[in-house]
């Protein structure tokens, strides 16, 4: 099980890799595959990763059987926190 920075750096990472990958559109997602793929994360901490954000309502979550993110996607609240992390960068 991974430790609690770990856990935070995984959740910032699938956030950070997903505002990326489809470019503040709130309509376009991301498999779960190709979370674990450009991440190289396990396949367990994906799953906990993405229920936390899920929780926090800056994802949203298609599950297929066996806890597995099947497809991904950015929320509002989602795209926001990314925009205003984005915004502070600049």
């Amino acid at each position: 099980m991974a430790t609690l920075s770990e856990r935070k750096t995984y959740r910032e990472q699938v956030l950070r890799v997903l505002y990326q990958a489809v470019e503040g559109n709130r309509l376009l997602g991301i498999t779960g595959a190709q979370l674990r793929r450009d991440l190289h994360i396990p396949e367990q901490d994906l799953a906990a990763a993405c229920t936390y954000l899920a929780g926090e309502s800056l994802i949203t979550v298609d599950w297929e059987p066996g806890n597995t993110p099947a497809m991904v996607t950015l929320t509002h609240e989602g795209i926001r926190r990314m925009e205003s992390e984005e915004e502070e960068r600049s």
